[in-house]
């Protein structure tokens, strides 16, 4: 994590020099969005770069940029949800997956970092991973994995190790990698139950009985015993003696229904239709104090306890629990906090935009922003797992590549530089902030559910 010297710190052993942007932005309302709900970005803040999916091309290899042309570009009927009727054909919802990462310090190489979710691949079991073999991601991981048996929902997480730790000598990646590892495992392995989220979907209520507490015995997953689960596994691994993260968690069934559990400075964001749909914020102790999962171990713990100071200790059941109805060809973005201090929703709603459209996925037209009826050609996967750039794995590459420029830049001011003229208006700081950066994109897709998935080879 960078340091600040001039910002204020505190005596907690567990604590990390980081800070938050409260990432509300400014929004208009679209007059021309077939949904009311939907929120416009507003062109004031001029002074960012403009962002621009076609130019992105060049980044690639000759041969990589050809065949996304290839694959993405190609034309479709379009549709908006509000068109859609209120009855018909059954439908599912099918979330199509992938993530992109860096670490800090490190140059970014979109061909290899990146991770394309495919729900028949089976979930490796945690503490067989070396560290060689980990993601390139630094102190960042992500996991995504299928619930049970049942390829059609989904679960994902982004957790953000607490940097802090070092100055323990405590490796901030080993708590924060094998968290996710605990929560792909638990998912994939989960009993043949419903979720909570698809019983909710079914029953019309908001929050199914008992949903707060933790998953025990048979009860369905959620998205926060998801985390409890995770986080367990960690306090009882005999190989994390001591560390930290942040963590947003997202579950994810075949009804359309998305619940997530938020907990620190990670989040998310919904883009729908052109427009910032929902955006998540982050939860704070105090101003550069998020909320964390911690192990601190018993002679810390003693050494607090008759000395003073303070222990940042927050449990599963702190975190912040939503659920949203997600809609065809919206785009939900997971990310730890070296894309939210260093891209407003702006930037990461113009980036997204900018290729769907420029790619066909979603089309500007005098009724509004429409959505291609059929995104199956821009998301598939090829059976054969060769490098492929997907739809999603394009967009999640190509949000790193500017959160890893931004970071970089010392002369333009992001969210994180904005928080620190805010808070210390002494303070000479400009530019972004390097850091770890991770994003899971989810691209939305609503299909006939009749219509079969393919399975690639495993």
């Amino acid at each position: 994590m960078a340091s600040v010297s001039a910002l204020r710190t505190l005596s907690a052993p567990c604590h990390t020099a980081r800070l938050r942007l409260a990432r509300s932005s400014t929004l208009t309302i679209s007059p021309t969005s077939s949904s009311a709900s939907s929120l416009l970005l507003s062109h004031n803040n001029h002074n960012r770069p403009a962002v621009n999916g076609m130019r992105y091309l060049t980044t690639l290899p000759p041969r990589v940029g050809r065949r996304v042309v290839h694959q993405l570009m190609t034309q479709a009927p379009y549709s908006t949800a509000a068109e859609q009727p209120a009855s018909g054909p059954a439908t599912k919802f099918v979330y199509n997956v992938a993530a992109s990462y860096v670490a800090k310090g490190r140059p970014f190489n979109p061909s290899t970092h990146v991770f394309h979710f495919n729900p028949y691949h089976r979930v490796s079991k945690p503490g067989k991973k070396a560290k060689s073999a980990r993601y390139e991601s630094g102190q960042d991981a992500f996991f995504v994995s299928r619930v049970g048996n049942k390829p059609g929902e989904v679960a994902l997480g982004v957790a953000d190790g607490v940097g802090g730790w070092m100055d323990s000598g405590v490796d901030p990646a080993d708590f924060s990698h094998a968290f996710c590892d605990y929560m792909a495992a638990a998912a994939y392995e989960n009993d043949k139950q419903p979720t909570k989220v698809a019983a909710a979907a079914a029953s019309g209520s908001s929050a199914p009985a008992g949903s707060d507490g933790d998953n025990t015995g048979n009860a369905p997953l959620t998205a926060r015993s998801l985390m409890q689960k995770g986080y367990e596994a960690v306090c009882h691994d005999p190989t994390i003696k001591a560390g930290g993260s942040t963590a947003v968690v997202g579950m994810l069934d075949e009804s359309g229904t998305m619940e997530v559990a938020n907990l620190g400075d990670s989040g998310f964001v919904i883009l729908r239709l052109n427009g910032v749909h929902t955006a998540s914020e982050p939860q704070t102790h105090a101003f550069n104090t998020p909320f964390q999962l911690s192990v601190v171990p018993p002679s810390m713990l003693l050494r607090a306890a008759t000395f003073g100071g303070g222990l940042l200790i927050d449990q599963p059941r702190d975190a912040d629990v939503t659920r949203h109805k997600l809609k065809h060809g919206d785009v939900v973005v997971f990310g730890s906090d070296g894309l939210w201090d260093n891209l407003f929703n702006q930037d990461i709603l113009r980036l997204v935009s900018s290729t769907m459209q420029k790619l066909g996925a979603w089309k500007g037209t005098d009724a509004g922003v429409r959505v291609a009826e059929d995104l199956t050609p821009f998301t598939k996967l090829d059976s054969d797992d060769k490098p492929i750039f997907t739809l999603q794995s394009f967009i999640a590459t190509h949000i790193v590549s500017a959160a890893k420029s931004a970071s970089t830049n010392a002369k333009l001011d992001g969210p994180f530089a904005k928080e620190v003229k805010k808070y210390y208006p002494q303070d000479a700081w400009h530019g972004g902030k390097e850091d770890d950066i991770c994003v899971v994109v989810v691209l939305v897709s609503e299909e006939p559910a009749d219509m079969a998935t393919p399975k690639a080879r495993l």
